[in-house]
């Protein structure tokens, strides 16, 4: 008898850090266990062996941000039956993204020696903008138990079981004081998906908001609320453009404070 078909698990880089996936490689005893349910067909950032697609799981980071990206995303997309984009990167246009509220070519100008040599689009794209996206995993980078949640479900045919609420509730599951109630700290916690454990909250600090707009975040009630508390106008800007500066509710928010 052959031995049972594996299905394909490939990943892509576009426009990021690496971050995201080296949260794959962070699994470390629960990869081998990754390995034993699907091969490992493309993986740069782990080995130089590159099996030909299609593939059953795409797991895509990064934003696109040129040309030869925008059709890059396409071939992956047809190679593709599960393309899943991980990161702020892939699901929001990144930190690259902030490039977008201005002219790019000013930025290259005061960047490079030859900006003419430059070839880039006007602005960081997230995937969903290009190609079709079966399910979008969030952070800056991801949480390594929520990818193998997201892997896991597509296997087997079912909707990821990934948490819709806001970083206020690990708060509140890890007893963790409110830092903007006791101590009249800013914090993007309410509008924020979950997945980090209420990390920097632990520590005493406030949200950053890595993990991108939650579900239904109402940002004009955090925004008013941080006004009340003496924040300016060009600190609520900075303060929504960020890892996620380009998610539509982060967006529309810091434009807001602009007018």
């Amino acid at each position: 008898m052959q031995p049972e078909k594996k299905p394909k698990l490939a990943i892509w880089k576009f426009a990021s850090c690496d971050g995201c996936q080296l949260s794959l490689l962070d699994c470390e005893d629960e990869l081998l266990a990754v390995a034993e349910k699907v091969e490992i067909a493309n993986f740069p950032e782990a080995s130089s062996t590159v099996l030909k697609g299609p593939y059953d799981i795409s797991l895509v980071e990064g934003s696109i941000t040129t040309l030869h990206d925008a059709e890059r995303i396409q071939k992956v997309r047809n190679l593709s039956k599960y393309l899943i984009t991980i990161g702020a990167c892939a699901n929001a246009g990144g930190i690259q993204a902030l490039r977008n509220f201005k002219d790019v070519k000013e930025f290259t100008s005061a960047v490079y020696a030859n900006p003419a040599f430059i070839s880039t689009l006007d602005r960081s794209t997230p995937i969903a903008q290009h190609v079709r996206v079966d399910f979008e995993l969030q952070g800056c980078p991801i949480n390594k138990y929520q990818l193998l949640e997201v892997i896991n479900a597509m296997l087997n045919g079912r909707r990821p079981n990934t948490p819709p609420y806001s970083v206020c509730v690990e708060c509140k599951m890890r007893q963790t004081v409110c830092v903007m109630v006791a101590n009249g700290t800013p914090c993007l916690g309410p509008v924020t998906h979950a997945g980090c454990n209420a990390l920097c909250p632990s520590y005493q600090r406030n949200c950053f908001g890595c993990y991108g707009p939650k579900e239904t975040p109402n940002t004009a009630s955090l925004g008013a609320q941080w006004e009340e508390m003496g924040k300016s106008k060009p600190e609520l800007v900075r303060a929504f453009r960020s890892f996620n500066a380009y998610a539509e509710a982060f967006r529309k928010e810091s434009r807001s404070h602009e007018r």
